[in-house]
């Protein structure tokens, strides 16, 4: 099976959570072995540039899980099939008929708390999970980037969170790795920043042209694979546990509240009638149209 870079890969069984309801549907990554103690996850909805519904976050977890759990892995690569890493969350009607991959209690914010437990999950993995990112980056996908422990990308990567244009993130990570600055000028404009850029703000790691970037990042997780895996835990955990000392965690569980408040705002409410009315689409071309990005950008 190709995964969108050309080399030979397999399908893993299609996660618990996120299934249809008649219980049947094709995994939506691909899990491939590249090098010795290495795990590879690629998203696997070129077609839909990786847009993250219920399925295709569920059996990036369980594949996360699943690699978590076996002894013969010591690191994870996590990187999309097609044109982009993601362009965020299914906005399209993709979530027909499916369920959320895993449960979160209902009421007010119950969709940020939902996703950000799941990015939130990564981090508490045992093993280091890095994100090899090219193409879009947007909203959703830039906060399962987030998540993971080590980000690579390529130098004309576009980061951002457009979605800051009509109503409030779910996750609220940008001052934490960008900087007040910044994440001021990424929030109160939605637009985005190269991954170069992105470098040079704290948010990735490396920056690599676009067609370096495969090996790049297989040679980084190679240098990882060759440490102990239950001594590269712990010292995985020590970063993490001193960002939740500072605060990161609960910033963050804080943020999905104000996530709650956006969609009750009237130009939330203006956009939503809109896409009713107009179609998905067309809402989204004429929040960029003044802007010259995104949707307006390119053809569609």
């Amino acid at each position: 099976m190709s995964d969108g870079y050309g080399a030979s890969s397999r399908s893993v069984p299609s996660a618990p959570g996120g299934v249809s309801r008649d219980g049947s549907r094709e995994s939506l990554v691909i899990v491939d072995d590249p090098a010795p103690r290495v795990r590879r996850i690629t998203l696997n909805r070129p077609e839909k540039r990786n847009a993250l519904n219920h399925a295709l976050r569920g059996d990036l977890l369980n594949a996360l899980k699943e690699a978590d759990q076996d002894d013969s892995v010591h690191v994870m690569i996590v990187r999309g099939a097609g044109k982009c890493w993601s362009a965020g969350y299914e906005l399209g009607g993709g979530n027909e008929g499916l369920e959320l991959p895993f449960y979160t209690p209902g009421g007010d914010g119950q969709w940020p708390r939902h996703v950000t437990e799941s990015w939130m999950s990564i981090w508490d993995l045992s093993k280091p999970v890095i994100a090899q990112v090219h193409g879009y980056c947007l909203a959703g996908g830039s906060e399962l980037a987030t998540g993971c422990d080590l980000i690579y990308v390529a130098e004309d990567a576009k980061i951002g969170y457009p979605a800051v244009r009509f109503g409030v993130p779910d996750m609220h990570f940008h001052a934490w790795f960008m900087g007040m600055r910044a994440a001021m000028e990424m929030m109160i404009t939605g637009d985005s920043i190269s991954g170069v850029e992105a470098v040079r703000l704290g948010w990735a790691n490396r920056a690599f042209p676009e067609a370096d970037l495969d090996a790049e990042v297989l040679k980084v997780a190679e240098r990882i694979a060759l440490i102990p895996s239950d001594i590269v835990q712990l010292n995985k955990r020590t970063v993490h546990r001193a960002m939740d000392v500072m605060g990161l965690r609960a910033a963050i569980r804080s943020g999905t509240e104000l996530c709650a408040l956006g969609i009750h705002q009237e130009s939330f409410k203006a956009f939503i009638e809109d896409s009713k009315e107009k179609g998905l689409i067309h809402a989204l071309q004429e929040r960029d149209k003044p802007f010259g990005d995104y949707r307006t950008a390119e053809p569609h």
